[in-house]
């Protein structure tokens, strides 16, 4: 039966047993799946979409029922170049969409060129073993017949393996799994041997301490899986190899195994950046201090725009975009810049003016075209312009009379505040009910009645730019470096307060001979010294709250630990007294001797802009005071759910939401295994923390769960200066002192702080630097503010200077024109 088959099919094919030559098929030839297999087309299609696999020809399956070696065989061999050769199968119906036939016919690896015409008849005489024949009685059915053979050039393996382009055991595809060996990999392919897997989606996933690949390397190899799914139109199982050369794809055919349906297409784009709120919430941030932050957020914004004009209707009818213009990704908080940015075309005056609309997000990187031209009115013309100007009249009018009324909102403001934290509650003594009332009080007498922060905010923010506009434009340069001098509180800046007690704490430390016992002793060292215990305690009574990070409820306040506090006024000790910094006042009449009218408005601005600043910094100052008390409030439900058997400890609470705490307590909770959701998301939280921070900016298509990060080197940069935005005038050459954490690192009286970001709890560092550079930051941050009134030089916005700043080299700052040198000669 066989034998009649075979001559049925010479007689349908054409077949001259005496034109051999036809019985070899060249690379680019090769590309009908009936005369070359599936593998060899497959082949010939990924060396036509520019894989370049190892060069190969084909011997057709005639060749050997012919039973004599093709003419063209040894011309072949020659112009594939000298062995050793691969020697493999490719059957009609291997490596399609349907059957894979994977490990069914022999291969024969390093084959010598003399040996090539044998280990051919072998892969074909294995078509017609028991093991395809089950292989097809099972599968694919038909009759045993002989594949073509591939003869390709031989790849000097250093490692090898498979990949798929998507997951065949999951069904997902959007990831990569990869199996390699060192190598040849026939072991890993016949089972012989188990590779070391890999899976690459947005993360690579890899052994702890790779033996075979290298992170990069797997990268490599899952792009290629991935083009090789893009020019084939369907998810692929690759074989590749790494040699001296590089990476080469030896293989590539269908996955067989069913996937899951692909997504449906989704373009939409969000955005999330944390240029400007890492200052705010720096590093990994709690489940309940992000949802008490998203909460406060869309409080306050909503607020924002009603002061600024916009209609209630419409501010309900963008209810999710105030509800999410945070983020939370890999534990950090980021702001998601487009419902920013919707937020923001949503004020009168967008369409006049744009890119200053943009300006106020305060971000390092402009939103792209994409998502400024699809949201907002277009530029307004005509008669609409003409109503827009009309709004913005309107607007104007309302902040006039709000800058007019600003004394007595504040003044309203501070009163409700010291109410509200006055009030006597014991959260000490208090039960969940009594607790979560207590929230909720806060909540609606403080956190949705924000009036006077925000009035002050956005008046300091166009007093701020006005000003510093208004002084370059009339005095040039010159007019920036005396924006920048004089733009220092009256001396009632509460932020420079906790600077000058740790001045005055040194003082009296010092004399009495207890800073090495302060350090060692902590708060023992003062029984003896109950004038010095009393100042630290008034300290802690009005500071307690202004601790590193400090807007992050799980962070440990000064009341609580107050080890920082100490080492600061030893540090300060140690230093000696500093002369206090006293701001010159500008010579006004020498400025503008010739225009006594821009001599008075730029006076009266310049005064004005200073008291928006510090009335800016002092109102910051009680939200510190809010928060302290939100986190003393939330403790006490830790301790009430812990006693309860609801959690495992009292700090558990922080890994719940703000709404899954009060929801436990007021009926409105899902869940009732409160410890099953924290033990999650500790384990969620302890791997972020060990991974290094996510890009800056982060752009998603589709739905917004942000994926998580490889880390990328940081290329030493070895320039010898480099500028930021200089904020407090004054040069100093001193050491550099890198800090990523004042609570466990302290800084020697007179070095250089350099740090990432700052926040109000770094004021025990600032007290004894001699300068501060920071990565992050503007013109109104919080470490510009505090130095300015110091004294001490500050540039801030250098970005990547813990990276390019070595710890302990000689540098010189210039807090004016911003420009930081490194003095060491090794450089």
């Amino acid at each position: 039966m066989g034998f009649c088959l075979l001559w049925h099919r010479r007689l349908c094919s054409g077949f001259d047993e005496g034109d051999m030559s036809s019985f070899v098929i060249p690379q680019e030839a090769a590309t009908n799946v009936d005369v070359v297999g599936g593998k060899a087309a497959a082949l010939s299609r990924l060396a036509g979409f520019g894989f370049n696999p190892p060069a190969f020809f084909v011997i057709r399956a005639e060749a050997f029922e012919a039973g004599a070696k093709p003419n063209g065989l040894e011309a072949a061999l020659t112009a594939l170049g000298a062995g050793p050769y691969a020697v493999r199968s490719s059957a009609r119906a291997e490596d399609g969409a349907q059957n894979s036939h994977a490990g069914q016919f022999d291969t024969h690896l390093n084959v010598a060129r003399g040996d090539v015409w044998k280990a051919a008849g072998q892969v074909w005489q294995s078509g017609f073993s028991e093991t395809v024949a089950t292989y097809r009685a099972v599968k694919s059915g038909g009759e045993a017949e002989g594949p073509a053979v591939i003869v390709q050039r031989m790849i000097d393996a250093i490692s090898a393996g498979v990949a798929f382009s998507a997951d065949p055991v999951s069904g997902l595809r959007n990831k990569v799994v990869i199996s390699a060996i060192a190598g040849l990999g026939e072991r890993l392919v016949s089972g012989e041997e188990d590779g070391e897997d890999w899976t690459v989606g947005s993360i690579v996933h890899g052994p702890a301490v790779p033996e075979v690949l290298t992170p990069e390397q797997a990268t490599q190899v899952a792009d290629l899986a991935r083009r090789a799914e893009a020019a084939f139109g369907t998810p692929q199982d690759i074989e590749w190899a790494f040699d001296a050369e590089g990476l080469h794809i030896l293989q590539s055919r269908p996955i067989t195994t069913a996937l899951l349906a692909p997504p449906q297409p989704d373009t939409a784009l969000t955005i999330f950046d944390n240029s400007n709120i890492v200052e705010s919430y720096p590093g990994m941030v709690s489940p309940l201090t992000y949802s008490f932050a998203v909460h406060i957020y869309a409080r306050v914004y909503r607020a924002f725009v009603t002061l600024l004009g916009v209609p209630e209707a419409r501010i309900d009818a963008n209810a999710a975009v105030f509800g999410n213009m945070l983020g939370r990704v890999d534990g950090r908080v980021y702001y998601n810049l487009v419902n920013w940015y919707q937020a923001l075309a949503l004020l009168p005056g967008f369409s006049l003016n744009r890119a200053y609309m943009e300006t106020m997000m305060g971000v390092a990187t402009p939103m792209p075209a994409e998502v400024t031209d699809a949201i907002g009115p277009p530029p307004a013309q005509g008669a609409a312009r003409v109503l827009e100007y009309l709004k913005l009249v309107k607007v104007g009018g309302g902040l006039i009379w709000q800058a007019v009324r600003l004394p007595r909102t504040r003044a309203r403001f501070y009163g409700r505040l010291n109410a509200a934290l006055g009030s006597g509650f014991d959260a000490g003594t208090a039960g969940p009910t009594a607790l979560a009332a207590e929230y909720r009080r806060i909540e609606s007498s403080l956190l949705d009645r924000w009036d006077a922060p925000l009035v002050n905010d956005f008046l300091c923010m166009i007093a701020f730019g006005a000003s510093r506009n208004l002084l370059e434009k009339w005095l040039g340069p010159e007019g920036l470096r005396l924006h920048n001098d004089v733009m220092i509180g009256q001396g009632d800046i509460i932020s420079a307060e906790p600077a000058q007690r740790i001045a005055r704490l040194g003082q009296m430390v010092g004399a009495a001979g207890l800073a090495d016992a302060l350090r060692e002793q902590g708060l023992a060292a003062l029984d003896e010294h109950p004038q010095i215990a009393a100042e630290v305690q008034a300290y802690l009574d009005k500071f307690g709250d202004r601790c590193t990070e400090e807007l992050k409820l799980e962070s440990i306040p000064l009341t609580d630990d107050p080890s920082s506090l100490l080492q600061a006024i030893a540090a300060s000790a140690a230093r000696g007294p500093v002369a206090q910094h006293i701001p010159a006042e500008p010579d006004w009449k020498a400025l503008f001797s010739k225009n006594p009218v821009k001599r008075l408005v730029a006076k009266w601005l310049i005064g004005w802009a200073k008291n928006r600043v510090r009335d800016r910094e002092n109102l910051r100052f009680e939200r510190t005071r809010i928060f302290g008390y939100t986190r003393r409030v939330f403790l006490a439900l830790g301790r009430e759910f812990a006693a309860r058997d609801l959690l495992a400890a009292p700090r558990d609470v922080f890994f719940l939401t703000k709404d899954e705490l009060l929801g436990a307590v007021e009926g409105y909770g899902l869940s009732p295994d409160l410890k099953a959701l924290v033990a999650l998301r500790k384990a969620e939280d302890m791997a972020a923390a060990k991974r290094p921070d996510p890009p800056e900016r982060i752009e998603l298509r589709g739905p917004a769960i942000a994926p998580l990060w490889n880390h990328i080197p940081t290329v030493q940069d070895n320039a010898a200066a480099r500028s930021g935005t200089g904020c407090s005038a004054g040069q100093v050459t001193a050491r550099a002192r890198v800090i990523r954490d004042p609570r466990t690192e302290s800084l020697t009286p007179g070095d250089i702080l350099v740090a990432r970001h700052t926040d109000p709890g770094w004021i025990a560092v600032f007290s004894n630097a001699a300068a501060i550079v920071v990565e992050r930051g503007s013109l109104l941050s919080h470490s510009a503010i505090v130095a300015r009134e110091l004294g001490i030089p500050c540039v801030v916005g250098l970005k990547g200077a813990t990276q390019w700043i070595r710890d302990g080299e000689t540098l010189t700052v210039d807090g004016a024109t911003g420009l930081v040198e490194r003095r060491d000669a090794e450089i």
